[in-house]
């Protein structure tokens, strides 16, 4: 079995066909509850240095963006997007479903480039699967996407001066529902939206998520 059979067969003995409550419009493998999955890629993490599973699971900061995307698909239709550090691959699906032009979908996580992969699929799609760092890279893109990337200081500290010198040259859009290391200016609002979750994830069953514009330095 090759690395890419390998991953699949994990994602598909972890998951169910699903749908997240924001965007019901896309089929998604998810799975049901976080302890199991958790467990299993901690063992794989020893094994194969494996990333925790944010693959499996539609967060608020992507449901928001899937969501922004599908009611309003002029925003990307004819364009080249990239979903950066995309998890499961919701907004890239949506942006694909909406028209763009090219759709890439950036993650470290070869768990999560096989997720991002039959998620396209089962909502017939094509979405581009990246694995990698993209951080530092030119710009081939007419809009980045970035969902939930603010929550420790660390990625943050990476990502951000790079998604500003993005943004000189394209647009970003940030969605965060308050993780506490989101940029505090240089942020033109776009959408917002309440994104239903559960205490298996969250420490609440609602979150607010804010849509921005990410402006140039």
């Amino acid at each position: 079995m090759t690395a890419a059979e390998e991953a699949a067969a994990f994602v598909r003995a972890h998951t169910l066909p699903g749908r997240a409550p924001l965007v019901p419009e896309i089929a998604l493998l998810l799975a049901d509850e976080i302890t199991p999955i958790w467990q299993a890629t901690e063992d794989w993490l020893t094994a194969r240095n494996i990333a925790p599973p944010f693959w499996a699971f539609a967060w608020p900061g992507g449901q928001a963006l899937a969501r922004h995307v599908l009611d309003a698909p002029d925003a990307v239709a004819g364009r080249h997007v990239l979903d950066f550090a995309a998890g499961c691959g919701i907004a890239a699906i949506a942006c694909a479903r909406a028209g763009a032009a090219s759709v890439e979908a950036a993650e470290i996580d070869r768990l999560a480039i096989a997720a991002i992969g039959m998620n396209a699929a089962a909502n017939h799609v094509a979405v581009t699967a990246s694995a990698g760092d993209v951080v530092g890279t030119a710009c081939r893109w007419d809009l980045i996407l970035c969902g939930d990337i603010c929550y420790e200081a660390p990625m943050s500290g990476h990502v951000l001066p790079w998604l500003r010198a993005m943004a000189a040259r394209c647009e970003v859009w940030l969605a965060d529902p308050s993780r506490g290391y989101q940029p505090r200016d240089g942020l033109q609002r776009i959408g917002h939206y309440a994104v239903p979750t559960t205490r298996e994830l969250e420490d609440r069953t609602l979150r607010e998520v804010t849509l921005f514009r990410l402006l140039p330095a």
